[in-house]
């Protein structure tokens, strides 16, 4: 294609930071909660660079760490792929945390009134994962298995695993976050709803989706990295979800006022 390369990857990264920040922008328009306009560009900024920056750390700790010792500088070489969700959550929470430190706010609400628009670049991220051909699922003879165009996907017919991940992790989620929170939740059910449902989505595909070559299956020969990385945000999310008393209101509260200078 010439002289100019894109990378899915950034398109789909860029793409889902805008459409998630102009959601969160929408949100406020229209319902009013504690938040100006100008503390939604700040908390989207930070969480950006807290999802890039824990995504890259994420994925050298968690699935290929002995290779990033050996060659350190690998750990820069960010067009050769390696992205972590669970590490980008952490960097994304760290970058929350010091969000709701600033303004002297619940770090829960914080994280209620910001985890609706992440499903919009999950679903994009996996979008980007399918057009790759990377991230493929197992073998499959069901009729809409696809054969990918690599060598080592062997070009045989496999569940195309980007787009259950896509749909579950992405629409799906996407519409049950939209719905609760236009409903009068306690703080922290927003939270625990995504952290439970992603976990638990992501536990069920990884069934169909063929392991990381250079992992394979980590605990008797079926539960992948993905699997027991995704295990702890289900227990934090179910309990999150049933220690909250329903009936209060779930939206920030903090001076609206303020913004980063």
């Amino acid at each position: 294609m010439g002289p100019l390369k894109i990378y899915w990857y950034g398109l789909s990264y860029l793409l889902g930071i805008g459409l998630g920040w102009l959601y969160l922008r929408r949100y406020v328009a229209v319902h009013k909660p504690g938040w100006s306009p100008g503390s939604v560009d700040d908390l989207v900024f930070f969480v950006a660079l807290g999802a890039v920056f824990g995504g890259r750390l994420g994925y050298v700790i968690f699935y290929d760490l002995t290779g990033y010792v050996s060659d350190p500088l690998l750990i820069f070489a960010v067009w050769k792929g390696g992205m972590s969700f669970h590490g980008g959550m952490i960097g994304a929470g760290v970058a929350m945390w010091y969000f709701s430190a600033r303004f002297k706010c619940s770090l829960l609400s914080v994280s209620d009134f910001a985890v609706p628009a992440v499903p919009i670049g999950l679903g994009l991220g996996r979008l980007a994962n399918f057009v790759n051909q990377e991230l493929w699922g197992t073998a499959s003879e069901l009729p809409w298995a696809v054969v990918f165009s690599v060598p080592q996907a062997e070009f045989v017919p496999r569940h195309p695993s980007q787009i259950y991940e896509a749909l579950v992790e992405g629409l799906v989620l996407f519409g049950i976050l939209a719905f609760l929170v236009r409903r009068p939740l306690v703080t922290g059910k927003i939270t625990g709803a995504f952290l439970g449902l992603y976990g638990l989505f992501r536990f069920l595909v990884e069934f169909v989706r063929e392991p990381d070559g250079h992992l394979g299956y980590i605990i008797a020969d079926w539960l992948t990295m993905g699997q027991i990385l995704s295990l702890p945000m289900v227990l934090v999310g179910v309990t999150l979800w049933f220690l909250s008393k329903s009936g209060e209101s779930a939206e920030p509260q903090f001076n609206s006022n303020k913004n980063f200078k």
